[in-house]
Formats: C-alpha cells, sequence, structure tokens
C-alpha cells in the first residue's frame, strides 16, 4: 500500500521501491549508482487522494488490457487514473526491442495478437467515457506487419463504439514499412504519433534497434499520406544531449512535417537502465518551448512531467 504522505514515483515489487522524494529503501551496502537519486522540488508532487483511480485499475484487470501508465512505470499513473484516463498499450506487456529508457519488458511475446482485445479495449474506453482515447503498443517485430492489423482493428473498434471521440495512436516504426503505417492510417485516427524519444546524437546508444532516418521517415509519411490527421512526436531530455541537439532534433521534425510536439524530462524508472545525466529547471523548458513555437510547430507542450500522452486531449486542443 502506498502511503499518501509518499510523493509519486513507485515500483512494483520486487524491484526497488523509489518515491521521487529520494527515500528508497536501500541497503547501506548497495553500490552508489544503484542508490536513489534525489529529485529537485519541483519533480515532486502529492499522491491524488481519494479513490477515483480504483475503478479504473478494476476496469483494466476485468478487460484484461494493458496500458503503458503501469508497464512503463509513468509518473502521471495516479493523477491519470485518478481522472478516469488511461493510455492504452495494445499487442500485450512484451517488447522485442530493449531501449534504455523503457521498463517494459523485453523478451519474446509468448503469443500472436489477441483478436478479442479491440472488441475489449473499445468496450472499456466507452465505460470510461472517454472523448480521447490514446493507444500505444509494444514493438512486435516478431509479426510479419509489426502488429499494423491489429493496430487498424482497435482503432475501427474504439471509432465504432466511440464515433465522436478523437482516437489518438502512438506507433512503433513497423521497420520503416509504409505499407503497415498506411493499414494504420486508414483506419481513421485523429492524431498519428511516433515519438523520436532521444536526440539524434544518442539513438544508437539509447535505442540501439531503431534508427533516427527511419522514424523520420515515419512521420513524414503520415503527414503527406493523411494531411488531414494531426501528426506527433516527442522526447526526452536529460540523457546528456545539448541545447543545439535539441533545436537540431526539433528542427528535422518540423521539417519531417510534425505539428504537435511534446518534451519532458527523462526519469530512470528501474535499476539498469540509462542513467539521468541532469534534471531541466522549468525556466528551461519554456525556453525549449518558445523556440520550438519560433519554428513553426502549432502545438508545443514541455515541462518536467510531460509525457506524450499525457494530457494528450488538452495538447491536442491547444490547453496544455
Amino acid at each position: 500500500m502506498i502511503r499518501p504522505a509518499l510523493y509519486l514515483r513507485w515500483e512494483k515489487q520486487p524491484r526497488l521501491c523509489l518515491p521521487a522524494g529520494g527515500l528508497g529503501r536501500y541497503s547501506p551496502a548497495m553500490p552508489e549508482a544503484a542508490r536513489p537519486r534525489r529529485l529537485p522540488p519541483w519533480l515532486k508532487r502529492p499522491l491524488p487522494r481519494g479513490t477515483g483511480q480504483k475503478p479504473v485499475d478494476a476496469l483494466l484487470d476485468v478487460q484484461r488490457l494493458h496500458t503503458v501508465c503501469e508497464e512503463a512505470r509513468c509518473p502521471n499513473k495516479s493523477q491519470c487514473f485518478t481522472h478516469g484516463t488511461a493510455t492504452f498499450m495494445i499487442l500485450g506487456d512484451t517488447c522485442t526491442r530493449a531501449c534504455r529508457f523503457c521498463s517494459v519488458k523485453f523478451g519474446r511475446p509468448p503469443a500472436p495478437p489477441d483478436p478479442d482485445e479491440p472488441r475489449r479495449l473499445a468496450e472499456a474506453a466507452a465505460r470510461l467515457r472517454l472523448s480521447h482515447v490514446v493507444i500505444t503498443s509494444v514493438d512486435r517485430d516478431d509479426q510479419p506487419d509489426g502488429g499494423a492489423a491489429h493496430w487498424a482493428a482497435v482503432v475501427r473498434a474504439v471509432r465504432q463504439a466511440l464515433p465522436a471521440a478523437d482516437v489518438e495512436v502512438l506507433t512503433p516504426d513497423f521497420q520503416g514499412r509504409m505499407a503497415d503505417v498506411d493499414v494504420v492510417l486508414e483506419a481513421g485516427p485523429r492524431v498519428f504519433n511516433h515519438n523520436i524519444e532521444v536526440v539524434a546524437r544518442l539513438f544508437r546508444a539509447i535505442q540501439p534497434q531503431k534508427n533516427y532516418q527511419r522514424s523520420l521517415a515515419v512521420l513524414q509519411h503520415a503527414a503527406s499520406r493523411q494531411p488531414a490527421v494531426t501528426t506527433k512526436s516527442g522526447l526526452m531530455v536529460g540523457l546528456g544531449e545539448t541545447r543545439e541537439d535539441l533545436l537540431g532534433t526539433f528542427a528535422d521534425l518540423r521539417a519531417a512535417g510534425v505539428q504537435m510536439l511534446t518534451v519532458g524530462q527523462y526519469l530512470k524508472p528501474e535499476p539498469g537502465l540509462a542513467e539521468v545525466e541532469r534534471y531541466y529547471e522549468p525556466a528551461e523548458f519554456d525556453d525549449l518551448r518558445r523556440a520550438a513555437l519560433a519554428m513553426g510547430f502549432p502545438q508545443v507542450a514541455a515541462g518536467p512531467f510531460v509525457r506524450s500522452s499525457y494530457n494528450a486531449k488538452e495538447q491536442f486542443h491547444g490547453q496544455a
């Protein structure tokens, strides 16, 4: 049980418990690099009070659905669940890629896509009365189409269950197969999101199984193929990049046709992943937002707790 006095950031057992206040439990004999690092004041916030999170947890459990909120140890999970929102993660909980920032399980997924998942997810979205549904997935390089057909089935099911809702997809790169990207686009999402995640210079070190130019090509293809669909991408800071690195990546994304940009602080979710090199101050995020807007991005959300799918509805409507 997590006590209200603790700040938001925790790990499931048997993982190391890391409350955001830097009071994680560890043995004095633990190596220094493995000990919790104290967060600055602007990255601390109290857990939401009340029981609003429980109905979402129960619904997801009954429908046998995964969320990136849970699997990626998102620091916004409790706040989102309390407000009745979640980012659905399809195609299982095991990823075929091992990025050095992500705590989602890595390995060969044990089963093919579940044909009943689209129905269950659409039913859950309808019961939550969502007006903006965000869907993401693990990478499924074991599938010939990367899971594109399943993606399309989920989008169509949600659109049928919630005709007035906007559907936002946060997709993998499908190994650069544009025909698979088209399958997802033709299902009718309102927002097509593919996260670049890190600046070009750090791509190989942080995402060794991905390719920077390939990700840009996916975004550019989506922007040109379906001009009515809003294209979106996001990246993390605090991994050793420079301001020049960031501005260069911003420029590449804008040149690829990206309309919405998100920039947030990287927070190491568990031991063994990439270390945080530094924490950006709120004023630095404000500076990056201004710089991105000056490049022509219509919508930019930048801040310590900003995530690609956090407050996605507000981001889409320019309220975040």
